[in-house]
């Protein structure tokens, strides 16, 4: 009875560590620190005098004011355009990734995009803080569209 029951416990934490690392929201490849608030980029956006990210959307589209369109970075192909399009950028320079398609926790965009990020070594990469969808946290608020 023990064995059975050592069993079924040992089967239960295999299956919820896979859980964990197959599933999109088991392994968060960010920081608190690295999640960037709509409020605050809707602020430099705004802002004429100020210092503007590099934005690059990786989901269904480039909504966001002055987001460059990757295209969902679930895809092998667009997360290479990515890499290009980084390739281009000093590694100190300011990156905001935005997806939006749905909550952090389903999306399978944003987690390809920030861990390709934390690879080429960038130093202050962010991720929109958007844990609903573009809809609700950005687009609803009234902040800064294409």
């Amino acid at each position: 009875m023990v064995s059975r029951s050592l069993f079924w416990l040992v089967l239960l934490v295999i299956a919820v560590g896979a859980m964990a690392f197959f599933v999109p929201g088991g392994s968060d490849p960010w920081k608190e620190s690295q999640l960037m608030a709509p409020a605050a980029l809707a602020k430099v956006l705004n802002d004429p005098a100020a210092h503007k990210p590099v934005i690059f959307s990786v989901g269904p589209g480039a909504d966001i004011k002055r987001s460059v369109e990757i295209g969902p970075a679930q895809d092998a192909a667009n997360l290479q355009k990515l890499r290009q399009e980084l390739s281009k950028l000093n590694k100190d320079e300011e990156v905001v990734i935005v997806c939006g398609c749905c909550p952090f926790a389903n999306c399978p965009n944003i987690r390809p995009a920030f861990n390709l990020l934390n690879e080429m070594k960038f130093t202050r990469h962010k991720l929109l803080d958007l844990p609903h969808n573009l809809k609700v946290d950005w687009i609803s608020k009234g902040y800064p569209m294409n």
